[in-house]
């Protein structure tokens, strides 16, 4: 048993903040279905392609069935009003107003569902100066004081960190929203709107958030790269107590000059730690000395590297799971390892070897027979209508016998 298992879930969002959110509700046993518009989730476009399913929906998508309603059809709203009359959670990432203007505003689908629990992500919340501006992760790297105070500690022009961060944040603060109102509407009967700002989700989660509170400077106690042996090495903490460590446990000896001022004798002594790193004929030998004088140290690694480390292969940190062509692809593996599974049920949380990533309209039929009640004449004339879209590999798979 999933620790959601009998939650039922509609994930009308794309891309990537609502997507994981829905991931994470996937792999925790809620059955999660993707509503997705006749053209699709732009990221089906993007990494590699294999039997019409891209890398990054894969990602993003593992798990889900799909149904693809054209909301502009006629019947098409309504039959998502449907849908979420027998779900428990709807998440959405749209523009504020979007689902209003569809008749899916919160407000609305209570009426058909008054425990619903309804999940908005958006860049700067659902009211507010700021509500109909566009919100992308970079937007909002730049408007929540992260580039700037990285500029400014690495000593570097601003720069864009390539990595969703303001995404993936709303999505776990999200995720965190949804597991609460769920408890509140089991007790009360009563539905919530959780409405997450990227902007904001990014300041609760930033570390560095108290420093511009209180008009101070953020200090990093972030990483080091040296020389080192057959590559560099990474080590963590303040450059002051590295050198302590090394020169007391080690002998190093402080080459700056005696009446050197601070830049100069630590680019003094920055030389020394570089120049005894390199010096030992193995990496295992420079890393043991880095154990011995206490140091958290870390490998530089490419992403495909980390997936190979030892601690993510034992911790199998990432599946196998059918491409859809005859061969396997890779997708990470949700983090949470609970005590309670077993070799029978390693899988209480995350995919399985036999988790898919959906094509646009695959279930069509499937959820609406089962969620619905739905039967084949119905369903065909939705079809017929344009309310209900799939594209050419779904409608391959239902001209071979499924529904």
């Amino acid at each position: 048993m999933r620790p959601l298992a009998g939650i039922r879930v509609v994930d009308m969002s794309r891309v990537l903040a609502g997507p994981f959110a829905g991931r994470i509700l996937s792999d925790l046993g809620a059955d999660v279905v993707k509503v997705e518009p006749p053209e699709g989730d732009i990221s089906r476009l993007w990494g590699v392609n294999r039997a019409g399913l891209a890398g990054f929906y894969t990602q993003q998508n593992v798990g889900k069935r799909n149904v693809c309603i054209d909301l502009r059809a006629e019947g098409g709203a309504e039959t998502v009003k449907r849908l979420v009359a027998e779900a428990h959670v709807l998440v959405e990432n749209f523009r504020p107003g979007v689902m209003a203007r569809h008749g899916l505003s919160f407000a609305e689908l209570c009426q058909v569902n008054p425990a619903l629990v309804m999940l908005s992500i958006s860049g700067f919340g659902q009211e507010g100066p700021d509500s109909q501006r566009a919100a992308y992760a970079a937007v909002l790297h730049g408007e929540s004081g992260w580039m700037a105070r990285a500029a400014k500690i690495h000593q570097q022009p601003l720069q864009e960190p390539y990595l969703a961060v303001a995404d993936t944040n709303a999505a776990l603060h999200g995720s965190i929203g949804v597991l609460a109102a769920l408890r509140v509407a089991e007790t009360t009967g009563h539905g919530q709107h959780i409405d997450i700002a990227m902007l904001e989700s990014f300041l609760a989660t930033d570390e560095g958030s108290q420093a511009g509170l209180d008009g101070g400077n953020y200090t990093s106690q972030g990483g080091l790269v040296w020389d080192g042996v057959d590559g560099p090495v990474l080590t963590a903490g303040d450059f002051r107590w590295i050198w302590r460590q090394l020169s007391e446990t080690h002998g190093l000896a402080d080459p700056s000059p005696p009446d050197a001022d601070i830049p100069t004798k630590r680019a003094h002594r920055a030389g020394a730690i570089n120049a005894f790193l390199s010096s030992f004929t193995t990496r295992a030998e420079m890393l043991s000395a880095l154990d011995e004088a206490n140091l958290a140290w870390g490998d530089i690694r490419t992403t495909a590297e980390a997936h190979e480390s030892p601690t993510a292969t034992h911790r199998g940190s990432s599946v196998e799971i059918s491409a859809r062509d005859g061969g396997t692809r890779r997708v990470t593996q949700t983090p949470y390892r609970f005590a309670g599974a077993t070799a029978d049920s390693a899988a209480v949380s995350g995919v399985t070897s036999d988790s898919l990533a959906p094509y646009l309209g695959e279930h069509n039929g499937e959820v609406l027979a089962e969620w619905l009640g739905a039967g084949r004449t119905e369903i065909d004339a939705l079809r017929e209508a344009g309310v209900l879209v799939e594209d050419d590999f779904a409608a391959e798979r239902r001209a071979h016998g499924r529904p």
